[in-house]
């Protein structure tokens, strides 16, 4: 006679809080009872292997079967008596693994079942479920169980000739979708790939008369033995790269990988891959993927592994992760953030071992370990402590250095007057050509920082290294990069100068979101007459914003640029002295107006410096305004002269071009006109 019966929660209806808020994805209902199954099995594996079981173990496969209706899954582990169901179904969240854990914790084969509430996961596709058991003790009595969701079931002797458990579901009219070839292959390849036990769904087809048909073999679906339950000791770098090509078979091969295994304080296994990384982070996120006891968990694991390792790629098993992790567990557990630490030691570790080991291999692969090192290092204190070891800097050449032999090549060549070392790089080798060039005439050597954290990186280096600088060598003139003395003294009066800075200002192109500052350094005569140069500070701050949103400001700023007259050049002298001569007659007039006007200002303001504003009489007010208002006046017109002569001379606008060539930021119709002009001049 069936047993009718309460289900012992704490709650009238738990069906609806398991349906909407215990489990947020309703496919994981499949990972939960293959899982079960599996424990189930390996629990009998355990028992027959200290001889509480004396039976043949035979086939243990579990098996994964469908109709129109329902889904069944189908293992042939310890099965379960009356008593047990009632144990371990009935009474909600108590789970049989701590008890039999603790039965046989000396026993490596031991693992941790779910029985229980992963079980009650079948409630949120199905409108009832049901248990066919048989339990491995000899005498038996095969024993179903049946619930429609409603916390009432029934519990009846019935007929199964074999030990185990079927668990069948049928399915809701709302999760047909269930009922699907397909999906469930996917479900079971997705979350069962790897488990111990063989997971077979339908037999293997071939193709036959025109059509795919069955075979008679099974169609097991999962890998019991992956690479990352093997000893290390066992596997070929082959077979690394075949777990890898499993895992992503899309992916070019990668550069090498850490084989974790690690039975204390916690239990962690698993393989990570150093794939090949230049840019765009993002699209490799999400690759290592976390297993418990060989059940698919997530491949979401930023709470579990270091920000910067999620660019790794592989996998984690930890019995010490649950399967329904969240975040609020991943954030407290004191294991979570043991695994991640020891993660970070072993992948610092790897990375040292193969610098020392085969450092031509390091520096080979840098290119793709670059982006992954310096996340690290930017993101991990321990991190770059470790990395400081065997993270390289790349000069122009192609030479690679470590932190301290970089140092010490150019500690005394490159260091200021301050006693500041100055680290000179680049990062554009192309358009930074003539910069360069000059640096390395001068001994200095030049990095090559091009990626795409390297701004970052340049930031926190200034602050590690000890009286230390990093300078764009576009930042300056040569001499200034590295002031070893004073500046020379640049002789032109200030007239000469306010109508240099007019000549070369109305010449320059107008150019959106950038400005021009025209200034004048002596550098000496054979240093180029007109260069363009960048403030490294604001540059900085620009290239930061386009990477940090929060440093937005920065990056609605204009470019500044510093167009620099070498005024020990000949060709700048000329320029002065045939001003002068071309525009003496109409400008000398314009000057004397104007220095009597700025003489009358200065004695109007004179007058009314101690006065409060109410009293200044409004005759001086206007007097004063009228007085600026003339200066304003001749200003414009003494401009005005300036900027036409430079409109006729072809020697200004050809310096200007060739400053903006060798910057890169001469294009379109200014290089034609360029070109044409250069032509003319010849």
């Amino acid at each position: 006679m069936a047993k009718v019966g309460h289900i012992g929660v704490t709650t009238d209806n738990i069906f609806p809080v398991i349906k909407k808020f215990l489990y947020s994805d309703h496919e994981i209902f499949l990972r939960e009872l293959v899982s079960n199954a599996v424990d189930a099995t390996q629990k009998l594996k355990t028992l027959s292997s200290v001889g509480e079981f004396k039976g043949e173990l035979g086939d243990v496969t579990v098996r994964v079967a469908f109709d129109d209706n329902t889904i069944t899954i189908s293992d042939r582990g310890i099965g379960m008596t009356a008593e047990e169901i009632e144990k371990y179904i009935n009474q909600i969240a108590f789970s049989s693994a701590e008890e039999f854990l603790e039965k046989y914790k000396d026993d490596k084969a031991a693992i941790i079942g779910h029985f229980g509430l992963g079980f009650y996961s079948s409630f949120m596709v199905s409108k009832k479920v049901e248990i066919v058991t048989k339990s491995y003790k000899e005498g038996a009595v095969p024993m179903k169980w049946s619930c429609d969701g409603s916390p009432e079931y029934t519990l009846e002797e019935t007929e199964k000739a074999d030990r185990g458990t079927d668990i069948i579901l049928y399915i809701d009219d709302e999760n047909r979708d269930f009922l699907n070839k397909d999906k469930i292959n996917g479900l079971l390849t997705k979350y069962c790939k790897f488990l111990p036990v063989p997971i077979a769904f339908g037999k293997k087809q071939e193709w036959k008369d025109g059509k795919y048909v069955d075979t008679a073999e099974d169609n097991v679906i999962n890998d019991v033995l992956p690479a990352w339950v093997r000893k290390p000791a066992d596997l070929k770098d082959e077979d690394y790269k075949k777990f890898y090509r499993d895992l992503y078979p899309m992916s070019d091969e990668p550069l090498f990988w850490i084989h974790l295994n690690v039975d204390y304080p916690f239990n962690l296994t698993g393989i990570l891959y150093f794939p090949k990384i230049k840019n765009n982070m993002e699209l490799h996120r999400n690759k290592i993927q976390l297993y418990c006891n060989q059940v698919f968990v997530t491949d979401s694991v930023e709470g579990i592994v270091p920000e910067f390792l999620t660019l790794l790629h592989g996998v984690i098993d930890s019995p010490d992760i649950p399967l329904n992790v969240s975040r609020s567990y991943l954030q407290s557990d004191s294991n979570v953030k043991k695994i991640s630490n020891h993660i970070t030691k072993k992948v610092a570790d790897r990375l040292e071992e193969i610098f020392k080991s085969d450092r031509a291999q390091f520096e080979e692969k840098w290119d793709n370990l670059k982006l992954f090192i310096q996340y690290g290092m930017l993101s991990d204190e321990k991190f770059y402590d470790r990395g400081a070891k065997f993270a390289l800097l790349k000069d122009v050449d192609g030479k690679s250095f470590t932190f301290e032999e970089y140092k010490t090549l150019i500690k005394e060549n490159q260091t200021d007057k301050e006693g500041n070392t100055i680290y000179l790089y680049t990062n554009n080798k192309d358009d930074q050509y003539s910069y360069i060039q000059a640096a390395k005439d001068k001994g200095y050597n030049v990095l090559h920082m091009d990626g795409q954290l390297d701004v970052h990186v340049v930031s926190q280096l200034e602050q590690k290294f000890e009286k230390s600088r990093f300078v764009r060598v576009d930042s300056d003139t040569v001499d200034n990069l590295i002031r070893k003395d004073d500046a020379g003294k640049v002789h032109l009066s200030a007239e000469q100068q306010n109508a240099l800075q007019e000549i070369f200002r109305s010449q320059l192109p107008k150019m959106e979101k950038a400005e021009f500052i025209v200034t004048f350094e002596a550098l000496g005569e054979n240093v180029n007459p007109v260069m363009i140069t960048q403030s490294e500070y604001m540059r900085r701050m620009r290239e930061m914003a386009a990477m940090q949103p929060g440093m937005s400001f920065y990056g609605e700023l204009p470019d500044s640029y510093n167009l620099v007259l070498n005024t020990d050049h000949s060709l700048i002298k000329e320029v002065v002295k045939e001003e002068e001569e071309a525009c003496a007659e109409k400008l000398n007039p314009i000057m004397a107006d104007k220095k009597g006007w700025e003489a009358r200002e200065a004695d109007l303001q004179a007058k009314q410096k101690d006065k409060k504003d109410e009293e200044i009489a409004a005759s001086e007010k206007e007097d004063l305004e009228n007085t600026r208002k003339k200066i304003e006046e001749l200003t414009s017109n003494y401009n005005s002269i300036l900027a036409t002569y430079a409109a006729e001379n072809k020697k200004v606008s050809q310096l200007i071009d060739l400053a903006l060539l060798s910057n890169g930021m001469l294009k379109g119709e200014a290089l034609s006109r360029f070109i044409k002009r250069s032509v003319e001049l010849i």
